[in-house]
């Protein structure tokens, strides 16, 4: 294991977030196994890095009561969240994850951010390696750069950042966290950092020594 990943972990355990570790992507599955009980209701926030390990197929196979948001339509939507705002365990992944320990996510429903700061009794987050940075500040550019862009072109959003590549707030100087674009679309609206937790253990990371997601 690199030494950024042990001190991301060693932190992230000090912050009372329980930190696991997996050399590839194919581990990910029998760990969650380990972690939420058959029967249990689980849902999900959208994420590149869940299907890239195989967890919404886990999820849709029979052993868990399983909210699947893409079920709903409409207003019925609405009550797709607040269900997964209610569940045993909920599924995500983090924009980014600092070595201080930290949790940085940015959401446009932001019922992901909503789920990981209150709601299931515990949330599991997969990370790839590539979303480890040093700070906040670190965290706050990568968004800006490697993962809004990438996520507004998967998403079929007209962003100012999928024609650009980046952020919009990134053509000026000193840009400020909340920077962006005007956009009704835009996905970046909520801010969320988690650090010192008070529920230990609540949110459990699964950090994969592979590059997963944006």
């Amino acid at each position: 294991m690199e030494k950024y990943i042990e001190t991301t972990m060693q932190n992230l355990e000090k912050n009372g977030i329980k930190a696991f570790y997996v050399e590839t992507k194919e581990e990910v599955v029998p760990l969650i196994k380990t972690l939420a009980a058959k029967g249990e209701s689980v849902s999900h926030g959208g994420s590149v890095s869940l299907k890239e390990c195989g967890v919404y197929e886990l999820l849709a196979g029979g052993d868990y009561d399983y909210i699947d948001r893409s079920k709903y339509e409409g207003e019925a939507v609405r009550e797709a969240y607040i269900k997964a705002f209610g569940c045993d365990t909920y599924f995500c992944s983090s924009n980014a994850v600092t070595e201080r320990g930290e949790l940085y996510n940015v959401d446009g429903n932001s019922n992901r951010v909503a789920c990981i700061v209150y709601g299931p009794k515990q949330v599991i987050m997969v990370v790839g390696k590539n979303k480890i940075v040093p700070d906040i500040n670190a965290a706050i550019q990568r968004v800006k750069e490697k993962a809004a862009p990438p996520n507004c072109v998967r998403l079929n959003i007209p962003s100012a950042c999928s024609k650009l590549g980046k952020c919009v707030s990134l053509t000026k100087e000193n840009p400020f966290m909340c920077d962006g674009c005007a956009a009704d679309s835009r996905i970046c609206c909520n801010y969320v950092v988690s650090a010192k937790q008070r529920h230990k253990d609540r949110i459990k990371v699964i950090i994969v020594n592979e590059d997963l997601g944006y």
